[in-house]
């Protein structure tokens, strides 16, 4: 039953969201997630969860390579594994201590991303939307930026 409202969730969202074309729905804090802030750059989307031991490790390096990547064309963001919505994703990000942007509405399938049964896992899309790297298991700021430049030389 809860996957099928999930799925129906997700469909609507996309159909709402593909509909707009003008936003990504809402972050953890509530505001909106305009569609400049992630078309048209390359993205590093990171899903975990509150339970997931190697994502509170790993939350820190996204942290930093947030940081470090301002100003560039590449977002970091975070989407919560178990879709918690509203204060709960707030009080889970604020608990990990999450300083990037968690998107509230999962955009797997705006991105053909596939479900992953493990955690963390980390995405790496490029400026076209394509995914072009899977990353599983705890990443650091530096693996995932030395990535990002090897994928982005190729491009």
């Amino acid at each position: 039953m809860t996957r099928r409202l999930a799925a129906a969730l997700a469909i609507m969202g996309a159909l709402l969201l593909g509909g707009c074309g003008n936003d990504y729905g809402t972050d953890q804090n509530g505001q909106k997630v305009a569609a400049e802030r992630l078309d048209k750059q390359w993205l590093v989307l990171n899903y975990w969860a509150e339970w997931c031991g190697p994502c509170r490790t790993e939350i820190p390096e996204l942290n930093v390579l947030a940081e470090q990547l301002k100003g560039k064309k590449i977002g970091v963001f975070g989407v919560n594994f178990d879709n918690v919505q509203g204060e709960e994703l707030k009080s889970a990000s604020e608990k990990l201590g999450i300083a990037f942007t968690v998107l509230a509405q999962d955009p797997a399938d705006l991105f053909e991303l596939p479900r992953s049964e493990a955690l963390p896992v980390t995405y790496i899309i490029d400026d076209k939307g394509k995914v072009r790297e899977q990353l599983m298991g705890e990443q650091t700021a530096a693996g995932v930026m030395a990535k990002l430049e090897a994928l982005q030389a190729k491009n």
